[in-house]
């Protein structure tokens, strides 16, 4: 069996559903399993409705009223008849969600969240199911929640694997296209949970370990895993094969290839993972998979905007040792402040940091007690893996340079432009 993941861009109006429909023809759609996103911008429009109800807004039913509109134009942009089925599931469907907006009594907001939220995977695939039958793909609609088990850690769970893989495992090999949710989950209670960042490509990754498959595709409106983002750099390469191992490292220092959540699963069985276009679907893009670390071997080039360098010192002159440090990153965790960079000496501790949650102000009122702070706020941190000099003499051309830091392979420099 084949595993194709469909992100919200691919499907984000009728236009883009039917030209899922195209690519099917194209490559085949017998033992596949589509795992598939929530519709353009949905989530965010969900968290939205999330945020009115929190705050007992009049706008809540407004906002409930604006997802249902964009997803009524779709179907109306598909579908002939509005006495057809799909218009009456997917009103059931939202009839679920403002039940539940209605009816929970849970103060808890990230309970809320995953319960509220994943409608947005269960209505795309709603949609979908239903094209493909209407243009002649027999399909098989899989609620994901009766498949992947997890904890309760609501937005970030963990998967069960022993309860999945024997779910899973009932699944089977049968001539047709099967299309399920990526991203959500459910606890033992058989609430919703949802997987944390890069969700959907990590449902991929577990349908494709429990179910042995012969490979991944992850369908992107760009031809492949490129060398570099072309929003920031000139003339990016399409990478036409990167191990596991590098795809892992390249995530790490922020790129956006696959999170190491997904690659794994995939690893512990050698599944390779192929990042296509879903424009040019019969292009052969990026094989992620067990081999050559990178195919062309050449610069690969990771920039991270937006950052926070902060520099502390002890204020009385004395080492920064164990002690402090841990110190520090129990600070940084309890903010949930991620750390991009580190560089220490003996009286003073550089982090380059993601302040995701706006947290730092915080966090400086609590180090300023112990430590002596400096920080520059909107730097940009750029990491080269597999460098040399013309590499980094490009990188580093009409900035200026904080703080620089070199290892064998990878090459980090934290810049204010």
């Amino acid at each position: 069996m084949r595993i194709f993941k469909f992100g919200g861009a691919s499907v984000k109006d009728a236009d883009g559903i039917k030209n899922v429909f195209d690519v099917l023809q194209k490559v085949g759609y017998e033992e596949v399993l589509l795992v598939v996103s929530a519709m353009g911008k949905t989530t965010n429009a969900l968290e939205l409705v999330i945020k009115n109800y929190f705050d007992k807004s009049a706008e809540l039913n407004a906002s409930v009223q604006e997802v249902k509109k964009y997803h009524n134009q779709i179907l109306l942009d598909l579908f002939d008849d509005e006495e057809s089925e799909v218009f009456l599931d997917v009103n059931d469907h939202f009839a679920d969600l403002e039940y539940f907006l209605r009816s929970n009594k849970s103060p808890n907001y990230n309970f809320v969240y995953d319960q509220v939220v994943s409608f947005g995977e269960i209505i795309s695939t709603t949609i979908l199911s239903h094209y493909m039958n209407f243009r002649n793909i027999n399909t098989q609609w899989l609620d994901v929640r009766l498949y992947i088990k997890t904890d309760n850690t609501y937005r970030d769970a963990e998967v069960n694997w022993e309860i999945t893989q024997k779910n899973i495992s009932k699944i089977g090999k049968k001539k047709l296209l099967f299309i399920t949710q990526g991203f959500i989950g459910a606890d033992e209670n058989g609430f919703t949970t949802t997987l944390g960042r890069e969700g959907s490509d990590y449902t991929a990754a577990i349908f494709a370990y429990c179910l042995n498959a012969e490979s991944v595709t992850i369908w992107k409106d760009v031809p492949g895993v490129m060398n570099a983002d072309p929003r920031y750099f000139e003339n990016a390469t399409l990478l036409n094969q990167i191990s596991y191992r590098e795809a892992i490292e390249l995530a790490f220092y922020g790129a956006s290839v696959i999170h190491p959540k997904t690659l794994q699963p995939l690893q512990k069985k050698e599944i390779p993972l192929y990042v296509k276009s879903f424009i040019n679907p019969l292009l052969p893009g990026t094989s992620v998979s067990k081999g050559e670390d990178l195919e062309p071997k050449l610069p690969c080039f990771i920039v991270k905007k937006n950052q926070l360098l902060l520099s502390l010192s002890s204020i009385d002159f004395s080492f920064i040792m164990e002690e402090n440090i841990s110190e520090i990153f129990s600070l940084l965790h309890q903010h949930k402040i991620k750390v991009s960079l580190i560089q220490n000496s003996a009286i003073s501790f550089s982090i380059c940091l993601e302040d995701k949650f706006g947290n730092f102000n915080e966090l400086k009122k609590t180090l300023s007690k112990k430590f002596k702070l400096s920080y520059n706020e909107n730097v940009s941190l750029y990491t080269i893996r597999h460098f040399d000099e013309k590499a980094f003499q490009m990188v580093e051309k009409n900035k200026t340079v904080l703080l620089k830091q070199m290892s064998r392979e990878t090459m980090q420099i934290v810049t204010k432009e």
